[in-house]
């Protein structure tokens, strides 16, 4: 819910943030608010995250960093309301990954799920042409999307490196590694387009997606992981659709059209495949 909430988040702060610049700010405040509570636990994991530290901080960069900058990116160029449904083929990518690089296999009900949940995905950045997908149908922004999710489907992959550390020191070292490789982006970003002070409005949607998208839900997701796996956690991103399509209709006023509907209808019948085959 939290996570459908930053793409409405990221839709209306279009008007008062560039994007890379947003997502610098945002990991700022974040690593500020978060260093009182964490001094105590970094010290006392030093040891354990001396040996990672350039592990953890790449895993910031991309799952934390460059998704979000991608994101907010697309969200200039395509609708609330789909930026939502595409998060979905984030678990495709994961299994794919997790057979590729660890010979993790998954089950044939599995993968018919995930297939299911894709051809959704398809349905829904084509604008219900999904043939048009293979003749350059593709808006702007869906693509851009979809390039975002390969970063964080990589940042689920590279959880099982995480060391068993306390979880305030985990978020705080990813969140240095985002704002880190969000700094020079930002910096040019500035430096091209300017720098106009957000409205309260601005400054609002800073304080949302600093304390629910950033904070919580990011140590919520990885406690999933950690409990059920890549794989089964990575699925449950297809929810994302179903709370980011209904807060966009009813907070920003964005259409939900027939389309909209078979996608997501695709989305979750494939999240109930795919589970059913997790279980057994």
């Amino acid at each position: 819910m939290m996570w459908g909430g930053n793409a409405v988040a990221g839709r209306l702060a279009a008007d008062e943030w560039n994007s890379f610049t947003l997502t610098f700010v945002r990991w700022l405040v974040t690593i500020a608010l978060l260093l009182p509570f964490t001094y105590r636990h970094l010290v006392n994991d030093w040891p354990l995250l001396k040996p990672k530290l350039i592990t953890l901080l790449c895993m910031g960069a991309f799952g934390m960093g460059l998704f979000n900058l991608t994101m907010y990116t697309a969200l200039r160029y395509t609708t609330a309301v789909n930026v939502s449904i595409e998060q979905s083929v984030m678990p495709v990518l994961i299994i794919l990954a997790n057979f590729l690089l660890f010979k993790q296999r998954a089950g044939v009900l599995q993968l018919i799920g995930v297939a299911v949940s894709i051809i959704g995905v398809v349905v829904t950045s084509t604008n219900g042409q999904p043939l048009g997908f293979f003749s350059g149908a593709l808006n702007k922004g869906d693509a851009i999307m979809l390039i975002a999710c390969t970063f964080y489907a990589g940042y689920t992959i590279s959880l099982r490196w995480r060391p068993q550390i306390h979880w305030l020191s985990f978020l705080f070292v990813i969140g240095c590694g985002a704002t880190a490789v969000c700094f020079p982006l930002s910096l040019w970003e500035i430096n091209s387009k300017g720098f106009d002070v957000p409205s309260t409005t601005g400054w609002l949607l800073l304080a949302y997606v600093v304390i629910f998208p950033t904070i919580v839900s990011q140590l919520a997701f990885a406690r999933g992981v950690e409990l059920i796996g890549g794989n089964r956690a990575g699925l449950f991103i297809n929810l994302v659709p179903v709370f980011g399509s209904l807060l966009a209709v009813l907070l920003i006023g964005e259409s939900f059209k027939v389309y909209h509907a078979v996608g997501m209808a695709l989305v979750l019948g494939g999240i109930f495949l795919a589970e059913k085959s997790a279980v057994r």
